[in-house]
């Protein structure tokens, strides 16, 4: 697979995900994804995206009904 930015080399290994969003900060350390070994592009996947993006939902949820309680 080549890098759609510099036309490197992508690999695949893992990358940090951070989101703030609602009050609420994700971070996670290690999603699997595909790394350019030239200029360090990332390139998630569909199936990372939707658990990542259902991951999201869930905590914002589970902070909604903390923040209510308050």
């Amino acid at each position: 697979m080549k890098c759609f930015l510099c036309g490197g080399e992508m690999f695949r290994g893992t990358a940090p995900f951070h989101v703030d969003r609602k009050g609420v900060h994700v971070s996670l350390d290690e999603v699997p994804a595909w790394v350019c070994s030239q200029c360090g592009e990332v390139f998630f996947e569909e199936s990372e995206v939707k658990a990542m993006q259902e991951l999201i939902q869930a905590v914002e949820a589970q902070s909604q009904k903390l923040q209510g309680a308050a």
